[in-house]
């Protein structure tokens, strides 16, 4: 289906669609020609332009044809002339083979006159050479001995070119004369066997040559300048011919039907020789051999890297200084040899990193080494951005890649540390064997794998450090955090998972406190797991000392940027409150431990009937224990750190406040009207304040005071069951608005209990709990009461 166009018609219908835009015709009117008389000079100008390119175009492929005709007539000319010539001429064939055979024996007998003297030449050669093999340091015929040699590779060259343009048997024939001519007027030494000498002279030659392109910087070092000169001579022309030879062999290849043509157009049997490739190729085999001490060297010791490479800005400072003016300024010798020496530095650079066994060490090294390198070619006048423009970066640019890497091997060895200690916390937290805790010097429990935790760390913080780059020791941190924070969550977990086995245990109908496996090993275990924590963040400036976590920040505070501080604050500080947190956790735990296990028969008497009677006293039972604890013989507080004692007390507090009015759940639970519940909850309240009033081992007036105040909410409590029916909501707001977390279930049970509870009542109860607006705060202790 097509596509409708849009008319203009329909935009004029969308512009004009009252009476009264009639007015705006002119101005309509006028924007439309303006718009148009635009497009219209935009096309005739681009179409003008397009006309241009479009004739110029067509002339350009009128006069190409033209050319290619002209070439054509005249060529067709030439063949014409060619032909009528061979016509017009009598006896033309055997005049053409007449001048053959005339210029075939011109060119033997040219050729026999240039190697009468071949066998001489060649020997004067060798002498030159063995004169050359004493001093080799100097060489002082090298020229002279490259110019013969030229020379007779110029008339071997030649004869064995005359003798394959020949044709026929007459060309077979004068191959086979020529290699086998003798020579010295019968001699027994053929022209084939001379040739044969030439090559192993050559080879000679060449010998010397290499010897001079490996050893040049020691020559220039030790001013054999002489020898330099010469050795340039000789390679720039060679250089020269191989050039020449090359454009012939490209002529003869792109134009092969015109050579066919023209016989004279021919690349002749000289071959490329190659003499400054091999130049080059001696350049980067001296200085690859001298690479090989490097790696020895650099394997041994990475730091020896550096030193190692001395030689390598040597060399080009000497190629700077004084091989330059030796060279033919177009070779660019200075240019050539950074190249060279570059691409070998990048490329051993490249290979180590590349090599699977590195050590962090090695990978720090050459991470170093790289400016380093670049600021001692800045200092020969070599940019690095110059070196970039044709060369591959020193090791391609990875140095993100390898800080992350060799960061990455600290972090992981960071890791397998933490795993082991870990797995040993672990272990010896499930066995629970007999001195599998330790104790210092104050005689507090702590695990054993404290301090190696923390020496662990510091040690790798230093291998961190030992790179000199913040960037590592931020991320090598950010990983000892996390670790950190991990080995919290798993004593969490350990501790957890404990209490939930020991609680399933004890709520067997049959089991007895001492029966329960590894219960008192575990109370240790809490306790030193909790000292644990504390000393991670225990500063104590009376006495000078530092926890662990503040040396950890003031090692690595100085090895990082100024700005890193800053965004680890945080990390630090939820670090440091996890710490409190988990011994305070551990510090709720061996309290519910106690109401899980010791005192599991004791809170069931609460509000039964024998309370109610003055028959049983379970809150001093539970007291008494607790001053077991606390201020006997063998307290807890003799191995807890002094800093939990009062976080254990008031766990110890809370704990009994939530067994106590959670208790309203046990059975044969009923308040009646008549019973003197109100001074029994009183005498209960009177002897938990007795004894956390009492003396005991460091005690503070400020925990008994946070005691008290939320033992304030018994009174909630006591006013719920003690207000007649229609006072129970207003006792229950007056709840709410202290404890605004109060669950409406546990509400519901105090209700349920009291003997004369009615539905109405809990359904004024939920009423108001609808209606009552609290402000919302911090967790009270009547959020824990189920």
């Amino acid at each position: 289906m097509e596509t409708p166009i849009d008319f203009p018609s329909s935009t004029l219908a969308d512009l004009l669609q009252n009476p009264s835009d009639l007015d705006k015709l002119p101005s309509l009117r006028a924007e439309f020609t303006r718009k148009k008389t635009s497009i219209d000079t935009h096309l005739h100008t681009a179409l003008h332009s397009q006309l241009q390119t479009t004739q110029s175009g067509m002339t350009n492929l009128t006069e190409a044809q033209k050319t290619v005709q002209l070439i054509k007539e005249e060529m067709m000319k030439i063949d014409r002339l060619c032909a009528e010539a061979q016509g017009m001429i009598k006896d033309f064939p055997e005049i053409n083979k007449m001048s053959v055979m005339q210029r075939n024996f011109a060119a033997v007998e040219s050729m026999k006159a240039a190697v009468d003297n071949f066998a001489e030449r060649l020997s004067e050669m060798e002498g030159l050479l063995a004169e050359d093999d004493q001093g080799m340091e100097e060489q002082p015929n090298l020229l002279a001995v490259h110019e013969g040699l030229t020379a007779l590779r110029d008339v071997r060259d030649q004869a064995l070119e005359q003798v394959r343009s020949s044709e026929g048997g007459e060309g077979e024939g004068g191959m086979e004369l020529i290699e086998n001519l003798p020579l010295d007027g019968g001699g027994h030494v053929t022209l084939r066997e001379l040739f044969g000498k030439l090559d192993e002279v050559v080879e000679w030659f060449d010998e010397h040559v290499g010897q001079a392109c490996l050893n040049l910087i020691p020559l220039v070092q030790s001013g054999q300048n002489g020898l330099v000169v010469r050795l340039g001579l000789v390679i720039e022309e060679e250089e020269k011919k191989d050039k020449q030879v090359k454009a012939l062999q490209d002529a003869q290849r792109e134009f092969q039907g015109v050579a066919r043509s023209f016989k004279s157009i021919n690349v002749g049997h000289r071959e490329l020789r190659g003499y400054k490739e091999k130049f080059l190729q001696a350049i980067e085999a001296s200085a690859a051999a001298q690479f090989e001490g490097v790696q020895q060297a650099f394997d041994e010791d990475p730091e020896r890297l550096e030193k190692g490479c001395r030689w390598f800005f040597n060399d080009l400072n000497t190629v700077k200084l004084g091989l330059v003016e030796l060279f033919p300024k177009k070779w660019r010798i200075f240019r050539t040899y950074t190249n060279i020496y570059h691409k070998l530095m990048h490329d051993f650079l490249v290979s180590r990193l590349d090599d699977g066994t590195i050590t962090p060490v090695h990978m720090l090294a050459i991470l170093n080494w790289v400016p380093k390198y670049y600021e001692k070619m800045r200092r020969l006048g070599i940019m690095e951005m110059d070196l970039h423009a044709s060369l591959p970066h020193l090791i391609d640019e990875r140095e993100a890649e390898l800080v992350r890497e060799y960061r990455s091997l600290i972090t992981k060895a960071v890791e397998e540390w933490m795993e082991r200690l870990s797995a040993a916390d672990r272990k010896a937290f499930a066995g629970r064997e007999e001195g599998s805790l330790d104790q210092d010097a104050d005689g507090q429990l702590h695990t054993k794998s404290l301090g190696d935790m923390w020496t662990m760390l510091r040690e790798q913080l230093a291998v961190a450090q030992s790179s000199g780059r913040p960037d590592v020791v931020e991320g090598v941190v950010d990983a000892m955090i996390r670790a950190l924070k991990t080995r919290q969550k798993m004593w969490e977990n350990l501790v957890d998972t404990e209490f939930k086995r020991v609680a399933d245990l004890a709520e067997r109908p049959t089991a007895e406190v001492g029966e329960i496996e590894g219960l008192s090993s575990y109370q240790d275990w809490l306790v030193a797991i909790a000292n644990d924590q504390i000393t991670n963040i225990d500063d104590v400036p009376e006495t000078s000392t530092t926890s662990f976590l503040t040396r950890f920040k003031s090692e690595f505070t100085p090895l990082v940027s100024p700005s890193y501080p800053l965004t680890t604050a945080a990390d630090l500080e939820s670090l440091t409150n996890g710490y409190i947190d988990l011994a305070s956790h551990c510090a709720a735990l061996f309290a519910k431990l106690l109401f899980t296990t010791d005192f599991r028969s004791v809170t069931r008497l609460f509000f039964t009937p024998g309370w109610m009677s003055g028959s049983d006293q379970p809150m001093r039972q539970i007291t008494t224990t607790f001053e077991d604890y606390l201020a006997g013989e063998n307290n807890i507080t003799q191995v807890l750190h002094p800093s939990l004692r009062d976080i254990l007390v008031e766990e110890l507090s809370d704990t009994l406040l939530v067994a106590y009015l959670g208790a309203v759940r046990n059975k044969n639970v009923k308040f009646r009207r008549s019973d003197p519940f109100t001074q029994r909850i009183r005498d209960d309240i009177l002897t938990v304040f007795n004894f956390f009033k009492a003396p005991y081992p460091d005690a503070t007036p400020e925990i008994f005071e946070s005691v008290k105040d939320k033992w304030r909410a018994v009174n909630a409590f006591e006013g719920l069951l003690s207000a007649d029916k229609i006072g129970v909501v207003e006792a229950f707001e007056r709840l709410k608005v202290g404890y605004w977390d109060v669950q409406l279930s546990w509400v519901e049970a105090v209700l349920r209990d009291r003997d004369d509870f009615e539905r109405s009542m809990l359904s004024s109860v939920k009423g108001r709990a609808a209606g009552v607006e609290v402000e919302r705060g911090a967790e009270t202790v009547m959020g824990k009461v189920k």
